[in-house]
């Protein structure tokens, strides 16, 4: 992946692409911030003028420095991080925030008291786990209803955390856009005999996602 204009700033962030406007994205539960996804996903958004930052949650930066695998920490220490984070960067009148999966799901807690406090200016999730795998009753919306912030939701489809016929019905906040990517997977990923690519569904995420931080 050349041309990334990637670099480590004391191990703790990984930066692409210019240095505002910034989307600070979080990893998912099980994969880290230089995930083959993540690091795509910043790759495409740098080649289209959004700078990335990624950074890890504490029991992900454990686990590379022990090699052993590590649960998520608690939710207020997730949020905590997040915080300090975002806090670190400055300049919020320029930055967004989210993640793949549990890391956007994270940043969407947060994002209207950043908003008001810090002045940060829209939330970009990558496949939101709007209920876990198979348990549909188990949703994990209700923040989402009222939110105040502009929010970009881009999902595939065939979701296993959130399938378009599902979300068409939780009464999402109309701050909310949510995009949807055909037949696409939790990682946006579609069959092969629906005609899309993987990488295919990557640079449509990096359109959207650009056009909102772009215009916003």
């Amino acid at each position: 992946m050349s041309g990334r204009n990637m670099v480590a700033v004391e191990s703790e962030f990984l930066l692409d692409g210019p240095q505002s406007p910034r989307l600070v994205l979080a990893h998912g539960a099980g994969a880290p911030m230089d995930s083959e996804f993540m690091a795509r996903m910043a790759e495409l958004l740098a080649e289209r003028g959004v700078g990335v930052v990624r950074f890890e949650f504490p029991y992900m930066r454990e686990r590379r420095e022990s090699g052993k695998k590590r649960p998520p920490n608690r939710q207020p220490e997730l949020l905590d991080c997040w915080r300090s984070v975002v806090e670190s960067l400055g300049d919020c009148d320029r930055l967004f925030i989210g993640g793949k999966s549990m890391g956007g799901r994270m940043a969407s807690l947060l994002i209207d008291e950043l908003a008001d406090e810090l002045g940060v200016k829209g939330l970009v999730c990558l496949g939101y786990p709007f209920h876990p795998p198979g348990k549909p009753e188990k949703l994990r919306t209700e923040h989402l209803l009222d939110l105040k912030t502009r929010a970009l939701i881009v999902q595939g489809t065939r979701d296993s955390m959130g399938k378009r016929d599902e979300v068409g019905g939780y009464g999402l906040s109309s701050a909310i856009d949510v995009q949807w990517l055909e037949d696409g997977d939790h990682d946006l990923k579609p069959r092969v005999r629906s005609g899309f690519t993987h990488d295919q569904h990557l640079e449509s995420a990096a359109d959207i996602v650009s056009r909102f931080v772009l215009s916003t």
